[in-house]
């Protein structure tokens, strides 16, 4: 019991590096924000269109960049300043989301706005994403990384519990435009964090070598990791079975099974999020502490497939959320561990890149996730959809690990402590 306690507590240890910690605070604001605006924004495409394929078109336009230009994306943060990157993606993001509240506050929306703002904010976070998650190992080394990206993902899964549950109270009784307008205001606390914080990145080397050369180079050194080639099918399944769900049909499964309304909608996504929150605060310390973490990862995406088997049969709403809340404990455990562990395991001049190919070929995939998941709701059912992405998430993982034997054996071990980084801020 002593060594769960104390895995737990140093799991909190990149939190004394004060530039962690300060732009932590500033993400922490600006991700509930984020989840404000996704939650009201669902429920407004649903209220256009009453339609399952809208809701998956409208996801898909925010992620196909990520398919078309992720990878380019890290060659750049790799080569750029990544904090003066992230502030001008931030202000960018801002700027979007006041435009959509500006529709929605004057009734003038309608579905095609919503598409073409969600395609800019989704070009937006391409190049974000992996600046973002680059910047982590900027701020903290890669002694503490897999304990900075553990934070980061907790921040975000707090904000997944208190985005949407505000944004179904908001929605419910003063409308959707609300929401957005503080979303736009709470990238000003990002904006502000990155302004007051310094860190230590490591730049590719200049060079006369073409951006694709450089793409190249990184998806050569992929080729010869096969962990790495793991960890990046694991988060695909990931995306493409499970977070298609969770992205795309909740507001379809809130109107028509559970007969509820945007607040309902909020409750589901509150539920998840607390579940999420209670698997990265408690679960991922200690599933990083075992040492063969394929399997770990394995288990954690077969306990996801069952719960979102029984969410497809549930016609009760607090059944829906304890299946959400449990499925929770699984999804972060995969891809925190996959993130984590891809970060580790990259040349520290390549990092953004590995990652930017890393979000390509997860979330990449949630184009056609969404399209798929849509068309399938639309003309078979919400119920069936989900049951079929359970059970393709279910065969996924076990043909992986059965087809596989190195990743069954893997063992992660402990990596020597870099040089701490810089820790002063202004």
């Amino acid at each position: 019991m002593l060594d769960v306690l104390n895995t737990l507590k140093s799991s909190f240890s990149p939190l004394k590096l004060p530039n962690f910690r300060i732009y932590l605070g500033g993400q922490a604001i600006s991700l509930i924000g984020t989840w404000l605006q996704s939650t009201a924004q669902g429920w407004v495409v649903w209220e256009l269109s009453r339609s399952e394929a809208a809701l998956g078109v409208v996801n898909m336009f925010a992620t196909l960049p990520i398919l078309l230009i992720g990878p380019w994306a890290g060659v750049w943060a790799d080569r750029l300043d990544r904090r003066k990157l992230l502030i001008g993606t931030q202000f960018c993001a801002m700027l979007l989301a006041f435009v959509l509240a500006l529709l929605v506050q004057t009734e003038t929306v309608q579905l095609w706005h919503v598409f073409a703002l969600s395609l800019g904010l989704g070009i937006v976070a391409t190049l974000d994403l992996p600046a973002q998650q680059a910047f982590l190992g900027d701020l903290t080394g890669m002694g503490e990384i897999r304990k900075a990206v553990n934070l980061n993902a907790m921040i975000l899964q707090v904000s997944r519990v208190l985005g949407p549950a505000t944004a179904g109270f908001l929605v419910a009784r003063l409308g959707a435009a609300p929401a957005f307008w503080l979303n736009g205001l709470s990238f000003l606390a990002v904006i502000l964090s990155l302004l007051a914080v310094r860190s230590s990145q490591v730049r590719a080397p200049a060079s006369s070598e073409s951006p694709l050369r450089q793409l190249m180079d990184s998806v050569r050194y992929i080729r010869t990791q096969p962990r790495l080639q793991d960890l990046f099918l694991f988060a695909a399944m990931m995306t493409f079975f499970a977070l298609s769900v969770i992205l795309n049909l909740l507001p379809a499964v809130a109107d028509t099974i559970l007969g509820g309304d945007a607040a309902t909608l909020g409750t589901l996504m509150a539920s998840s999020g607390a579940g999420a929150l209670t698997g990265v605060v408690l679960v991922v310390p200690l599933a990083q502490s075992l040492r063969r973490s394929g399997i770990v990862m394995g288990v954690a995406a077969v306990w996801l497939s069952l719960c979102l088997l029984i969410f497809a049969f549930s016609r009760s709403l607090p059944l829906s959320m304890l299946c959400l809340y449990m499925a929770g404990l699984g999804a972060p455990t995969i891809m925190t561990m996959a993130l984590g562990l891809t970060q580790l395991m990259s040349p520290p001049d390549m990092r953004a890149r590995l990652l930017s190919l890393f979000t390509m070929v997860s979330f990449g995939l949630q184009p056609l996730a969404a399209l798929l998941v849509g068309f399938i709701g639309e003309h078979f059912g919400v119920q069936t959809a989900i049951e079929l992405n359970a059970i393709g998430l279910f065969t996924g993982v076990l043909l992986l690990l059965w087809l596989r034997p190195g990743l069954r054996a893997w063992e992660v071990k402990s990596v020597p402590r870099p040089p701490a980084p810089v820790s002063e801020a202004i």
